[in-house]
């Protein structure tokens, strides 16, 4: 089968969050089932600057109308393999006007949306819909073209206003994200005057990229069960829930959890993490090693000098570390997190280390209780790939309660690396955690904690017992071993995609 995957991000080659890990994850897994893959992104700065001139190729130029000129759109094929672990061609979507600046693909440098977000991301997908129709001379048309969140919601609304065109796929990352312009856009880039409508990309007088995906494409998916139940709800859906409930209906929703890649996330052979070790192999050890450099890095990173930093941390190994890696907003739960650390610092031995960015108030609360308690609390306000690892690595258990959560990686990340997720029973979240009850302990599937209410009550109340069992260490390992037993790869997810794709009619 031959499968066009569009997307405005995919890691390695640039990322903001969830997406780009499938977007760089699924292909490969898809690949090595034996089916022909190209991966399409726009061509942004970031992207061209990790390339050398002897690795990419222009293959194509088409001409595609925007609002009031005409872009000249150069494909660029990247050599495989000149990026490690993409054994796929890429085309990168080169229209310097939209693509060529500097840092986030969505994003200004005053962390404002780009002026011209719906342009660009209708411009890109214009330039997929004649990929799709083998309209570029590369002698190359998908049997399937699998879109991905509302950037490229246009591609299934333009293809199914073709002749013969392939079957679509739109995979919803986080309805959060509507893409929704004034119609004035949909009227500059002279859109077809079909996908002008309610059953089109009209969404209360506005132009929406997203609805126009979700009702054209051939088959609407996200990214977990639960999440595909939860969007038919107005709490998550925003406004787009009748037209969720109809694909429901006509049997063209699913859910399809993603997976994690073991050749990035595995404590077996991760060169981030000072002590590899492995469910069958050096767990405990490894764990401990771990904890001890994450903490003495920690230390460090604020100012500390080694020998101070070692006698604090003589003081903290045998207590329990609580992790978190994310971005530090309501949706994540972060201020149910900051009122109740105060009080667990003062009723537990319980440490924390926190790594992210986000609100800026949320930051200067976290800034302020490592301040405060600097043998309880390490915080690093930024982004760090390399940190996150240590972070999975090192803690014994790690906190992601939030409110929302499509799917998720990060508890997934934690299973595989022995850390016991804590975590709010949504999304993703509540398909792949199994909630560390006494009948489950019992049975031998509990890999992590559970809370139902999205209240501090229950936040922390979760974590109490979360601290408790931790003192239980023969408990506590199993939990860990569990966790660290499960099968999270793409492989299985990759084979339902497949599915899908062969099902559509």
């Amino acid at each position: 089968m031959k499968i066009l995957f569009a997307s405005s991000e995919a890691h390695p080659f640039i990322k903001t969050g969830g997406l780009a890990d499938v977007s760089g994850s699924l292909p490969n897994a898809l690949v090595a089932l034996k089916h022909k893959v190209r991966l399409v992104l726009p061509a942004y700065q970031a992207v061209l600057k990790k390339l050398s001139a002897k690795e990419i190729k222009k293959v194509a130029e088409i001409s595609v109308r925007g609002c009031g000129k005409i872009y000249s759109a150069q494909v660029l094929q990247v050599k495989v393999g000149a990026v490690n672990g993409v054994d796929f061609p890429v085309w990168l979507v080169d229209v310097p006007e939209l693509f060529d600046r500097p840092g986030n693909p969505y994003l200004a440098a005053d962390g404002t949306d780009w002026w011209d977000n719906g342009e660009r991301f209708a411009i890109f997908s214009m330039v997929v819909n004649e990929l799709a129709m083998n309209r570029a001379g590369l002698k190359w048309q998908p049997d399937v073209v699998h879109a991905n969140d509302w950037q490229t919601g246009l591609v299934p609304a333009l293809l199914s206003l073709e002749e013969d065109a392939p079957k679509t796929v739109f995979t919803i990352h986080n309805m959060a994200y509507p893409g929704n312009f004034p119609k004035s856009l949909f009227d500059s880039l002279r859109l077809p005057w079909q996908l002008w409508s309610m059953e089109g990309a009209e969404f209360y007088g506005s132009f929406s990229m997203l609805k126009a995906g979700l009702i054209k494409a051939d088959w609407v998916s996200t990214v977990s069960l639960t999440y595909a139940k939860e969007i038919c709800f107005p709490e998550f859906a925003y406004g787009l829930e009748g037209v969720l409930q109809k694909r429901e209906t006509e049997g063209r929703l699913t859910g399809i959890i993603n997976g994690i890649d073991e050749h990035v996330w595995n404590p077996a052979t991760d060169n981030l993490i000072v002590q590899n070790y492995s469910v069958k192999k050096g767990r405990i050890a490894g764990k401990l090693a771990n904890k001890q450099a994450l903490l003495s890095e920690l230390c460090i990173l604020r100012g500390e000098k080694e020998k101070k930093s070692l006698e604090r941390l003589t003081n903290c190994m045998d207590k329990p570390l609580i992790g978190l890696v994310g971005r530090l907003v309501e949706q994540k739960g972060m201020d149910l997190v900051l009122e109740i650390m105060p009080e667990l610092i003062q009723q537990t031995n319980a440490n924390f280390v926190i790594v992210g960015t986000g609100d800026k108030g949320f930051e200067a609360q976290i800034r302020a209780l490592s301040q405060k308690y600097p043998h309880r609390v390490w915080a690093f306000i930024g982004y760090s790939e390399s940190l996150a690892h240590r972070v999975e690595a090192g803690a014994d258990m790690f906190l992601m309660p939030s409110r929302f959560e499509p799917c998720g990686l990060n508890q997934m990340y934690s299973l595989a690396y022995g850390t016991p997720p804590i975590v709010h029973h949504t999304g993703g979240l509540a398909d792949s955690v199994v909630n560390a009850t006494d009948e489950n302990i019992k049975a031998g599937t509990a890999t992590g904690f559970v809370f139902y209410d999205p209240s501090r009550h229950a936040l922390k109340s979760t974590i109490l017992h979360a601290l408790h069992l931790f003192g239980k260490k023969r408990t506590w390992q199993k939990i860990q071993k569990t966790g660290m037993e499960l099968s999270l790869d793409w492989k299985h997810s990759a084979k339902k995609y497949i599915e899908l794709y062969s099902e559509i009619k």
